[in-house]
């Protein structure tokens, strides 16, 4: 090792939620890992809006949770508000959502990095990434073309870190600027700086660098509100919890309250509009479609007489309030105008004006990639692929093979499969929607889905294998006792058009109007059980016989799709396929038949060609 140079097995640079999740992953699995971050003051930052979760953003939480992930426990130990979304919906499309004090999730994550054996925290910047010649096995990009491998990084004050992996997270801020009104400067954040010359350096490598922007709407001074008139919307009284692990909600509940836009904003917005970098050409990059700008809203939806205002407290001792869904990059001025034609806000102070921001990303399979670098939008979205990436990074270092999580596993995997198979063109963000198999990927669980990966892989801790033990016991208790039989008779059951056939108790609960007490003369026991664990056997009960049917497509598209594509296969030279087919199938480079019949444009008959040409050259 050269002088003055420090050896890790893994490197995450970037302290967001994707960074924190990577590092103390690679940490949990054995990797001397260490995090590289502008300010360590900083790590947990809840940069844009004060909550986790939510439809399908939930899920993920959870499987980051099931991962041992720090995410869930952190927003449990800040919650000051919990709502189970489409609660009086099935669990399938129920999202777990919680409010959480900014002060407190930052707390919680300093002290889990700061507990993780095996990880260090250092401050600097990273200013490039150093390559060195590799000795064949590098990665899947331009790099390899050359002949070299990622070998550590630089620091910009000359300290030189090595490691066998290195995860990029640098989440908004590489080459970002900021942006409000038709003032720019640069920065990632409010007050901080941007990474200017790690972002130089990839586009150098000839990475496929793009640009995406978001944005996020002005804090206001809770003391200026007039919250008398404005609708209520308390914390739900249910006992659950974003993590299983926590035992109890731990801080008092805090109300949100809501107002709408009205008429009068929506003109006071479009008079400002010419002073919108949005709209003045100043911003190149795509925003979110499913978080647009307050200023997109009025322009896309002109006919909307208003649209809806979740004002959300900021934290237990914090006057600030986060007005969500109105993310503006207008003036100062010009926010201050609009607001005060809103119910409620008439009289309001804005404590920090609204700004949109804008930022290199990179699609690239392959890379150790994390959080808005790829493309991403959201907390939990980050949080996900960081606590993936950082695995994957530690086993690379250990020479392991990766762990893939595929679309009929998780909602994780949705995600990297969309990501890596189908680009992106605008922010991505998880929705229900995107996942084909809902009955199985729900948020109650997450823990029975993907803890046993997380253990195979040797990345869950002592506390997280005990606890996961003890809930295993608990639902195959309850499973044993819905395995028994009984006629309706047994149960003392009037069930109409009943055929006298015995049937397990768990098919009993698919008959409408039957519930677990119904079935207590004959499992007792259950009584007794967990309450949470109860639901999921329940639900998996009342879904067992569409489950099932899943499982057998889940089969038949895993075995139909086990037909490999080597890695440097011709594409161009397959006839029959569309320059398009070409293009999209050149850029994902499909490992198998199966992967490639996601790509987006690809036809049956393109798959049928794929597959023979590919059987042509293995003959």
């Amino acid at each position: 090792m050269l002088p003055g140079r420090r050896m890790y097995d893994v490197i995450v640079i970037g302290g967001g939620h994707a960074g924190c999740e990577a590092a103390a992953a690679a940490a949990r699995c054995g990797a001397r890992t260490a995090l590289v971050t502008f300010d360590a003051a900083a790590l947990g930052a809840m940069s844009c809006n004060p909550a986790f979760g939510g439809l399908g953003k939930g899920h993920l939480m959870r499987e980051v949770d099931a991962l041992d992930g720090l995410a869930a426990r952190a927003a449990d130990a800040a919650a000051i508000h919990y709502r189970m979304l489409n609660a009086s919906k099935g669990s399938a499309v129920q999202g777990p959502r919680v409010q959480a004090d900014r002060a407190l999730y930052k707390a919680a994550i300093r002290q889990m990095l700061a507990d993780q054996a095996g990880l260090e925290i250092v401050e600097g910047e990273a200013a490039s990434l150093t390559l060195r010649r590799s000795p064949g096995q590098g990665f899947s990009t331009s790099l390899e073309a050359r002949g070299e491998e990622i070998g550590g990084v630089s620091l910009s004050d000359g300290r030189a870190l090595s490691a066998r992996a290195v995860v990029l997270a640098t989440g908004t801020f590489l080459n970002a600027r900021m942006h409000r009104g038709l003032a720019t400067a640069q920065g990632g954040r409010v007050g901080e700086a941007a990474a200017v010359t790690l972002g130089q350096q990839l586009r150098a490598c000839d990475l496929p660098v793009a640009r995406l922007k978001t944005g996020t709407p002005p804090r206001l001074d809770g003391r200026t509100i007039d919250w008398a008139g404005l609708e209520r919307q308390p914390s739900d009284d249910g006992h659950w919890t974003m993590s299983p692990m926590s035992r109890r909600r731990r801080n008092p509940p805090l109300a949100c309250f809501l107002t709408r836009t009205s008429r009068a904003t929506h003109d006071a917005i479009r008079a400002s509009l010419h002073e919108s970098p949005l709209h003045s050409g100043a911003i190149e990059g795509q925003g979110p479609r499913y978080c647009p700008s307050i200023e997109d809203k009025v322009l896309r939806f002109g006919d909307r007489d208003g649209h809806q205002i979740f004002l959300e407290p900021e934290g237990l001792d914090a006057p600030l309030v986060y007005p969500n869904g109105i993310s503006t990059s207008l003036p100062a001025a010009a926010q201050q105008a609009f607001l005060r034609t809103i119910a409620g806000l008439e009289h309001v102070a804005i404590a920090q004006p609204g700004y949109a921001v804008e930022y290199d990303y990179i699609t690239l399979p392959g890379l150790f990639l994390a959080g808005q670098i790829n493309g991403t939008t959201g907390y939990e979205e980050a949080a996900a692929q960081g606590l993936v990436a950082g695995i994957n990074a530690a086993r690379r270092a250990a020479g392991r093979d990766p762990i893939i999580l595929d679309r009929a596993q998780s909602y994780t995997g949705v995600m990297i499969d969309d990501l890596t198979l189908q680009g992106v063109t605008e922010p991505y963000r998880m929705l229900t929607a995107r996942a084909e198999y809902r009955l199985r990927l729900r948020a109650d669980n997450a823990t029975e889905r993907l803890t046993p990966v997380g253990e195979a892989a040797g990345c869950l801790g002592p506390e997280r294998r005990t606890f996961a033990a003890t809930r295993r016991d608990g639902l195959r208790m309850i499973k044993d006792a819905l395995d028994r039989t009984a006629r309706a008779r047994d149960l003392g059951l009037d069930v109409a058009r009943d055929d006298g056939r015995a049937r397990s108790l768990g098919e009993w609960l698919c008959v409408p109007g039957i519930e677990v007490r119904d079935l207590l003369p004959l499992a007792p026991e259950l009584m007794r059980a967990d309450p949470g664990l109860l639901a999921i056997a329940t639900d998996d009960a009342r879904y067992a016989p569409y489950l099932k049917r899943q499982d057998a497509e889940v089969h038949q598209l895993r075995a139909a799709g086990q037909a490999t594509i080597p890695f440097h296969t011709d594409f161009a030279a397959i006839p029959g396929l569309s320059n398009e087919m070409v293009e999209r199938l050149t850029a994902a480079r499909p490992a198998d038949l199966g992967t490639a019949s996601r790509i987006r444009g690809i036809t049956p008959a393109a798959l049928a060609t794929i597959l023979a040409h590919t059987q042509r050259r293995v003959a």
